[in-house]
């Protein structure tokens, strides 16, 4: 007689399914954030969102000065370090077109990034780990964070010391961020040790000419052609002068000019950014911009200005806290769930300044919508894009076993980075 085996799953891990419980109420708080997106270092009603849903909880919260942020601290059952756990909660200024029966109801404003799943994430995981602080040694500051897209609120929230730790407690230790993205498959975790973003600076180029009549440009100094000409040069300058293997990317993403159809503008302004992971070719770069801009406009007889304010600093993951995240993440959603991100991202990140203080980690959580192929669907910053609101129980998860691993003695203590002027430091 022939044996029949039967095979059974694995049980679910405890946090996993505990975050499942979660998932309703998360759910509605990020649509309601969604319904309500709004931009840079104001976000009342997000706040106000934010601090409703971790009521109750037993934490110490203090809300922010200059900035509409939250900082909330769990203690845990017994003395040890302290751990951070970010969300960003600004949107962007675009319109939405994603369809979505609770689509953004501000004109002009959309989640097009996904801070309204890690908010909502993080405050799933605060009630979380609340109900098992008895597990912790040591303390979870919950870093809620305007300002991400535009403003720099993370370093704001530095200066306001929220990385200082309570009441004299010891300051933060370790720091993690999650960021949903539709390139990967649904509840995969991506990152690399070394820089996980790129290096995100602005820059803005005023041609000047003369103005006049459109019909006479021969007496004139028309601007549009020169700007026009300056962008096709800032490309080859990029593709010519930069190392391959230490790369750049510069996007022009505006160019305004004029006001009639029959006037020749007095100028034409150009707005872009350009990505890099060193400090040598972030250097190299600014002054080649500088340099293209002066040069071309000086070869028509115009001149040009190049503004260059710097942005975020590239965000680098600390070797040792990478590993703990990976030893974190494939204990609760399984070994497959964790993949090495072979490259750096040219996104910005300023986390990147938490990073540059605090041993840590940001990593990629996979939102690409079930039953769909990940590169097939709109990205992170699309009108149309759609994250997969199943996602957010592995990220409250995965939230919630960093924390655990790094404060129950997971993994050795993480070394302070030292800034390295290389691609893969």
């Amino acid at each position: 007689m022939r044996t029949v085996r039967t095979v059974t799953e694995p049980p679910e891990p405890e946090l996993l399914r505990e975050a499942r419980e979660l998932l309703p109420d998360v759910v509605a708080l990020r649509r309601r954030i969604h319904r309500e997106p709004e931009v840079g270092l104001r976000l009342p009603r997000t706040q106000r969102a934010v601090l409703g849903a971790i009521d109750g909880l037993g934490m110490t919260v203090t809300v922010g000065r200059a900035l509409s942020s939250v900082a909330a601290v769990l203690e845990g059952a017994r003395p040890g370090r302290t751990l951070l756990l970010r969300a960003d909660m600004d949107a962007l200024p675009q319109q939405e077109n994603s369809g979505l029966p609770f689509a953004s109801g501000a004109p002009g404003v959309m989640h097009a990034c996904g801070h309204d799943m890690h908010t909502a994430m993080l405050v799933g995981a605060a009630r979380l780990l609340a109900a098992r602080r008895q597990r912790l040694a040591g303390r979870v500051v919950f870093m809620f964070q305007p300002g991400e897209e535009l403003g720099g609120g993370a370093s704001r929230m530095i200066e306001e010391g929220v990385l200082s730790g309570p009441d004299g407690a010891p300051p933060v230790a370790g720091a993690f961020a999650l960021h949903v993205n539709t390139r990967h498959e649904l509840g995969t975790v991506h990152l690399r040790a070394g820089t996980q973003y790129a290096a995100a600076d602005m820059l803005r180029i005023t041609v000047r000419g003369r103005t006049g009549h459109a019909a006479a440009p021969h007496r004139l100094l028309d601007p549009v052609p020169v700007a026009c000409e300056i962008v096709q040069a800032l490309q080859t300058m990029i593709t010519r002068t930069v190392d391959v293997v230490d790369p750049a990317v510069l996007t022009i993403t505006t160019l305004t000019a004029g006001q009639a159809f029959n006037v020749i503008p007095e100028t034409a302004e150009l707005t872009g950014t350009y990505r890099t992971f060193s400090e040598t070719t972030r250097r190299a770069v600014r002054e080649g911009i500088a340099r293209v801009a002066h040069g071309v406009a000086a070869a028509h007889g115009a001149t040009a200005e190049a503004e260059l304010p710097e942005g975020y600093p590239p965000a680098r993951n600390d070797p040792d806290f990478t590993a703990l995240v990976c030893r974190a993440v494939s204990g609760v959603l399984g070994p497959s769930a964790v993949h090495e991100q072979p490259a750096p991202n040219m996104g910005g990140e300023d986390f990147a300044y938490v990073l540059q203080r605090v041993p840590g980690a940001i990593a990629s959580l996979g939102a690409c919508p079930a039953g769909r192929t990940p590169g097939t669907v709109p990205d992170n910053h699309s009108d149309r894009v759609i994250h997969d609101e199943e996602a957010m129980a592995a990220g409250i998860a995965v939230h919630c076993a960093v924390a655990e691993t790094f404060l129950g003695g997971g993994g050795p203590e993480p070394t302070a980075p030292s800034p390295q002027d290389s691609v893969n430091p």
